[in-house]
């Protein structure tokens, strides 16, 4: 399962629960016993390299999926696949079901891991292009395949993580941790925690899915036991493989995980008809994304059935969410003229005189560069008011061309305190209009 939305973005995505058994576990080249390597950290996503069938590719560390899945290749990707069938799948979202590919006996390596006759499952949807949201290539993404057979430690703030085999992994003594059972329902980890809400001094447990694939802090089905506070609003939550999904943004009074407390997290509520599907686990009342886990090194023990969380200095970071209403996607690369070095150049007018002329020459670098456009904009936003529209293209931000920017670095400044002014020099169509709005925190 899948979603994002960070402290930074809005997506969310989530993906079947279909699952097959696979026929060789991850092991260790070599006879080693455990190995770290670094991964980027984008929107809160763990995104490893992983090859498949010798093929390099990128994926997403997602305890929320319980097989492999890639999605979108492009005509410039190259992937063998054996032993191929037709199946139809769903996850959250309001459309029908989709077809995608269900692939036996592939081989997976990751750094000194391998595994081989594994399956994974390829789906291609249009729409469903996480890499345009992401602003990296993002191929597929792996979770309980490779979390299932090792002691795997997540270091957010310095960005790396290790596998260790269990009967290798020694625990220590930590006064700043707490370590939870889980509970696994068709291959994805829950965890129990306790909500209070807006208006309300009663603590209410809350069985959570440990969704490291979803960006978000907290995600709550509504229902009689769990309803939208007063200062809510409407929003599109994100694209799900099989339709958009839509819920409300509110947030908590707190967050209770054991001793460690969360003060008002932002949270979203899910309608009935997006999460339909992820309702088969009745005991489930929503999921805990990257928006917590991001705070805490996060030390996974499936083989014991455990999770043990330590806190880090992100920890009291405050919860935010992008007040200014637009949802941007990388939307290609565009040549751009930039100015290279600039020199004096001196020439004699003729022969027979002393005078000289002088001129400034300027060279110039055409570059490759990336194109950010509108993908949505939420009703009675800030952006919405001032005439963001859907396909709109970025040309500054801020008085700065848009490409000088990441992805990431332009939602960011869509976070922050309510008030702060956003100048925007867009592109519809041909015309370039120059247009500003201030973020509102609708939830206050």
């Amino acid at each position: 399962m899948m979603l994002i939305k960070r402290h930074y973005i809005l997506l969310f995505i989530l993906l079947s629960s279909v699952s097959f058994i696979s026929a060789q576990d991850f092991r260790f080249i070599g006879g080693a016993t455990s190995q770290t390597f670094s991964f980027k950290l984008i929107n809160n996503l763990i995104i490893i390299p992983v090859e498949v069938n010798g093929s390099k590719l990128s994926f997403i560390l997602d305890s929320g999926v319980s097989s492999p899945v890639v999605f979108n290749l492009t005509s410039s990707d190259s992937l063998q696949l054996k032993n191929v069938e037709k199946i139809q799948i769903r996850g959250l979202g309001t459309g029908d079901p989709i077809e995608a590919l269900h692939s036996k006996s592939n081989r997976f390596r990751i750094g000194n891991l391998f595994a081989v006759n594994k399956s994974l499952f390829i789906i291609y949807k249009e729409q469903f292009d996480l890499s345009a949201k992401l602003g990296i290539t993002v191929h597929g993404m792996i979770g309980y395949d490779l979390l299932k057979d090792f002691v795997v430690t997540i270091n957010y703030m310095s960005k790396k993580i290790t596998f260790t085999k269990p009967k290798n992994y020694k625990y220590r003594r930590c006064s700043k941790c707490e370590t939870f059972d889980l509970e696994f329902y068709k291959k994805k980890p829950y965890i129990n925690g306790e909500v209070v809400a807006m208006n309300s001094y009663q603590k209410m447990p809350v069985k959570l899915l440990i969704d490291s694939g979803g960006s978000d802090a907290l995600w709550l089905f509504e229902d009689e036991t769990f309803t939208v506070p007063e200062k809510a609003f409407v929003d599109f939550i994100g694209e799900g493989i099989t339709g958009s999904i839509y819920g409300m943004r509110s947030r908590l009074k707190s967050f209770y995980l054991k001793s460690f407390v969360f003060e008002n997290p932002n949270v979203a509520y899910l309608d009935s008809l997006s999460t339909s599907q992820a309702k088969r686990f009745k005991e489930r009342n929503g999921s805990l994304g990257g928006g917590i886990l991001k705070r805490f090194k996060v030390i996974f023990d499936y083989p014991n059935k455990k999770v043990t969380l330590k806190k880090n200095s992100m920890f009291k970071n405050k919860f935010g969410y992008n007040m200014s209403g637009i949802e941007l996607m990388h939307n290609g690369k565009e040549l751009v003229r930039k100015k290279g070095k600039a020199a004096f150049i001196v020439s004699k007018d003729n022969e027979t005189t002393a005078t000289n002329t002088v001129y400034l020459d300027v060279n110039y670098d055409y570059e490759f560069q990336p194109i950010y456009k509108v993908a949505n904009v939420r009703k009675d936003s800030p952006a919405a008011n001032a005439g963001i529209l859907k396909g709109d293209v970025l040309v500054k931000v801020n008085g700065t061309f848009a490409y000088n920017y990441s992805l990431e670095d332009i939602i960011e400044k869509f976070y922050g305190d309510s008030g702060k002014r956003v100048r925007l020099r867009i592109n519809r169509n041909g015309e370039v209009i120059d247009l500003e709005f201030r973020l509102k925190d609708l939830l206050e």
